[in-house]
């Protein structure tokens, strides 16, 4: 059997089999710790070659979602994240109920003018100034997404300090004075990764991404942060909730 690269449909065929074994990954099929099928039976399963299942396994074991064991085979090391999007979403709440650690690193926090969007998701003036805190969100130190948040510096005057001296947006807008927020919308898009966002996530350019925009307010109803979230495909399974 000759060195299959691509099926009929000019897609890589050792990339159908990531994605094949992400997918099984993905829908528990294998947890964590379990052993994949020999090269052998994987490359009977996608009739290919040995070579063309060793590259897939590259492939895998470089996002981290399978590990290799000379003598021993092929073994599981992550499964996506379940992520529940609702009213009330909060990171560190969803994250340890799934039995994993939660963190936060900021990459820029400044206070600038907002953009007409902004604006008129935040209901505020155009121009108005706003605190923007982009940053990544790790699950058990791997990095699941990246985010940009926007808050309304005149309603909250001391969200940048307070941001600063937070782990957590829900800390920080406690801070100062809001006390409770809820979910008013979410609009989700499928997208690929460009160069600086698969740096940051540890992913290759133009692996999949799922775009979160949400706005969420306080409970007079008050914008107090509109968000884009980019979630890594394969590390996160969204749920949404009522």
């Amino acid at each position: 059997m000759g060195d299959e690269s691509e099926s009929g449909r000019g897609t890589p065929l050792w990339k159908t089999i990531c994605d094949s074994l992400r997918e099984d990954i993905a829908e528990r099929r294998y947890d964590v710790g379990a052993k994949l099928p020999t090269e052998a039976q994987l490359a009977g399963r996608f009739g290919v070659n040995r070579h063309t299942v060793r590259h897939a396994i590259k492939h895998l074991v470089a996002e981290g979602i399978v590990r290799t064991r000379r003598g021993s085979g092929v073994f599981v090391t992550s499964q996506p994240t379940d992520y529940a999007i609702g009213k009330r979403v909060r990171f560190h709440e969803n994250i340890r109920a799934v039995g994993q650690k939660p963190g936060r690193e900021a990459l820029q926090i400044e206070t600038r003018t907002s953009a007409e969007s902004e604006a008129r998701a935040l209901q505020i003036a155009p121009g108005a100034p706003v605190c923007v805190y982009r940053g990544l969100s790790l699950a058990d130190a791997m990095p699941i997404a990246l985010f940009v948040s926007v808050f309304p510096v005149q309603r909250m005057p001391e969200i940048e300090s307070a941001l600063r001296a937070q782990d957590s947006v829900t800390r920080a807008l406690e801070q100062v004075g809001v006390h409770d927020y809820t979910r008013v919308s979410t609009r989700l898009t499928a997208v690929v990764a460009d160069a600086a966002q698969a740096l940051h996530l540890q992913l290759r350019e133009g692996a999949p991404l799922l775009r979160s925009t949400s706005l969420n307010a306080d409970t007079d109803g008050r914008p107090v942060e509109y968000g884009r979230t980019w979630f890594a495909g394969d590390r996160v399974t969204l749920t949404l909730e009522d």
